[in-house]
């Protein structure tokens, strides 16, 4: 026995038709959905590695923590790296050849070589080399360029090249008795090496006045010096002197480096240690251009004493020891000049039988002897 609809439910045939075709595109949606899916040949694998490897008691990398991203991160960084270093490299290399276009090879714009281009500065030497300078270009000086070839090209000009160390008090010392002391060093290493009257041949006025002349001896061994020069008292070991009928300057710069040290003195005030070098360009004072170079290098100790303690004058240096060492002049001549020797002419006298010696090489200790060995120069 079928059962009679109830009024209350609508047959099929009273549902609207566009309501009918929406019921039915959901209910084929629905069940597209829910029917299970057949995975894939890669899933199947994937999921069976993956089983495995927790059998095993293994854990899958993360992201981006695992060894593939790593190395490639690692690789991608460096090489961004080295190309920003490049990109700045070719930059400053641009910039430098638009300012000094004569630093490409064979100077392709015209604008002078290697003689228009000019060294870099040293900075001021504050401790001892450790090595002798490098090897120069194997160039010939000239009037315009006196220093051509020479490691002096890239020192300081004259008295810009002596440079105290910054005064601090020393025991009982003060700092200003110490800056006093370094300063009137300074003015004995002009006015012995560096004044142009010096230089010539005249009597060092400047440098004398800075030595204290309660050291009778000192003072008097020096004016014989400068009054009669012998092998006993010859003034260039402490004074620049050039006989200027012989030689002449080749320019107007003298080049200088060397350095100050100071510590407790033995006269109850500061003692001062200047070890510098002097390279002097010269030309001959008649006759062709060609340009030598002597190089002279002076080690002074001197003191500032204590003038309540000691019988010395105020503000005057105490002379305790000098040294000195010169290059390309001639030896066994004693008239108080030095005397540069050229390459196109060799004075007469004997070969030399001392060692041959770098006057460059500022990380040797000066060697003290009787000054009786002539050596030979391995550049000038």
């Amino acid at each position: 026995m079928s059962e009679k609809p109830s009024d209350d439910q609508p047959s099929a045939s009273q549902i609207p038709d566009d309501v009918w075709e929406q019921f039915t595109r959901d209910t084929e949606r629905d069940i597209r959905s829910s029917a299970p899916k057949e995975p894939s040949a890669r899933a199947r694998m994937v999921t069976e590695r993956l089983r495995e490897q927790e059998a095993r008691g293994e854990s899958p990398p993360g992201w981006r923590t695992g060894p593939a991203w790593q190395e490639m991160n690692g690789r991608a960084a460096r090489r961004r790296k080295v190309w920003a270093i490049l990109g700045v490299l070719v930059t400053a290399a641009v910039a430098l050849v638009a300012l000094k276009p004569s630093l490409l090879p064979g100077d392709p714009f015209g604008t002078g070589g290697s003689q228009a281009a000019e060294a870099s500065p040293l900075p001021d030497e504050t401790a001892p080399p450790t090595a002798a300078p490098d090897a120069s270009d194997p160039e010939i000086p000239t009037l315009d360029r006196p220093f051509a070839g020479s490691p002096a090209e890239r020192w300081a000009d004259g008295e810009a090249g002596i440079v105290p160390p910054k005064a601090k008090a020393v025991g009982a010392v003060s700092a200003d008795r110490v800056e006093q002391a370094l300063e009137l060093t300074k003015k004995l290493l002009v006015g012995a090496n560096l004044d142009p009257k010096t230089l010539r041949g005249a009597r060092p006025g400047a440098a004398l006045s800075v030595l204290d002349p309660k050291q009778p001896e000192l003072l008097d061994d020096l004016e014989a010096g400068l009054r009669s020069p012998s092998e006993k008292h010859d003034p260039v070991t402490l004074f620049s002197r050039f006989d200027p009928d012989e030689v002449r300057p080749a320019g107007d710069v003298i080049k200088t480096r060397g350095r100050m040290t100071f510590k407790k003195g033995t006269q109850g005030g500061v003692a001062v240690r200047a070890d510098y070098t002097f390279v002097y360009p010269v030309v001959r004072a008649d006759g062709p251009t060609e340009v030598t170079r002597t190089i002279v290098r002076r080690v002074l100790d001197v003191e500032l004493a204590d003038p309540g303690r000691y019988q010395v004058t105020p503000g005057r240096l105490l002379l305790m020891n000098y040294d000195q060492e010169i290059g390309n002049s001639s030896c066994f001549v004693n008239d108080g000049y030095l005397h540069p020797e050229f390459s196109s002419s060799r004075s007469a006298g004997p070969d030399p039988s001392g060692p041959a010696t770098d006057p460059y090489d500022r990380s040797r200790e000066l060697q003290r002897g009787d000054g009786g060995d002539c050596g030979t120069v391995t550049r000038t």
